[in-house]
């Protein structure tokens, strides 16, 4: 209930910020037009945002005789944590990591990257792969991915708005009604920082659970944080060509080592998350 609670304030809130900038670059004209695009986003990313995230990366499908490692860890897992085995896709990335997707655990989805498969061993990929369920089982990734889903369309938005700015679309009309300068400006810097924010508030905690989560279901704690200093380490050499709107959704953040995008980080410090798990009694 509390999932459901949290998923209805996150679509509430990104809705509202929707419609702000609608008014802001259209007047009420642009707050209708907002708010039935935003009715339309908040259908989509429930019934699809876990299709969108997947296409986005160009996600396969990761068969059982491609990966009988991955596919035999997931069901062990998945049988443990008593939840339906989730879809198994791969992301042709050479920057190791993995997300959960999907808007329960009936329609769950796990993908992972090549380069995760080629530098984890097996109880590492474990820890991973068992951090992941734990966000499937603890419903975390209906909200995660709808986030991933309108945080995009307001940058989107926001985007647009900027372009508007270049091409003359401050200017004021003919009849002098034109666009607020100030709150366009307000609309391109703030709409992308609110967004992040709401990613923030809805990530971190969520990420340590799910790190406690799977230390309990593999009672191989050392071997997560194992798996996080690596995953880390791997990151900083070579950031993942990541949407921002989506970084939140990672085990680790794939935008790590871009120092301005660090200022929006939506995973709580490695160093932190690998403590706990080295603190761990299971």
């Amino acid at each position: 209930m509390a999932n459901a609670a949290k998923t209805a304030l996150l679509l509430g809130l990104l809705t509202g910020l929707f419609i702000a900038i609608g008014g802001f670059l259209g007047g009420q004209s642009g707050m209708v037009t907002a708010f039935v695009l935003a009715l339309i986003m908040n259908f989509v990313s429930y019934w699809f945002s876990d299709k969108i995230v997947l296409k986005m990366y160009g996600a396969q499908p990761l068969a059982e005789s491609d990966a009988p490692v991955v596919h035999r860890i997931v069901r062990n897992i998945a049988t443990k944590a008593r939840i339906p085995m989730p879809r198994l896709y791969l992301l042709p990335s050479p920057t190791p990591n993995a997300f959960a997707t999907g808007r329960n655990p009936q329609n769950a989805a796990v993908a992972v990257t090549e380069g995760i498969l080629r530098i984890m061993d097996e109880e590492e990929l474990e820890g991973v792969l068992a951090h992941e369920l734990s966000h499937v089982l603890n419903r975390d990734v209906l909200i995660s991915t709808i986030a991933a889903t309108l945080a995009g369309a307001v940058m989107m938005l926001a985007n647009m708005a900027r372009w508007g700015a270049i091409f003359g679309g401050a200017r004021d009309d003919e009849e002098g009604h034109g666009m607020n300068p100030i709150a366009l400006i307000v609309t391109i810097v703030l709409a992308p920082i609110a967004a992040m924010l709401i990613q923030m508030a809805v990530s971190r905690a969520r990420e340590y659970e799910a790190d406690a989560s799977s230390a309990r279901l593999t009672r191989r704690p050392l071997r997560l944080a194992s798996a996080l200093a690596k995953l880390h380490q791997a990151s900083q050499i070579a950031p993942m060509d990541a949407n921002p709107a989506t970084a939140h959704l990672f085990i680790v953040n794939p935008l790590t080592g871009r120092s301005l995008l660090n200022l929006f980080a939506t995973h709580p410090p490695i160093e932190d998350r690998i403590a706990r798990l080295r603190a761990m009694r299971v």
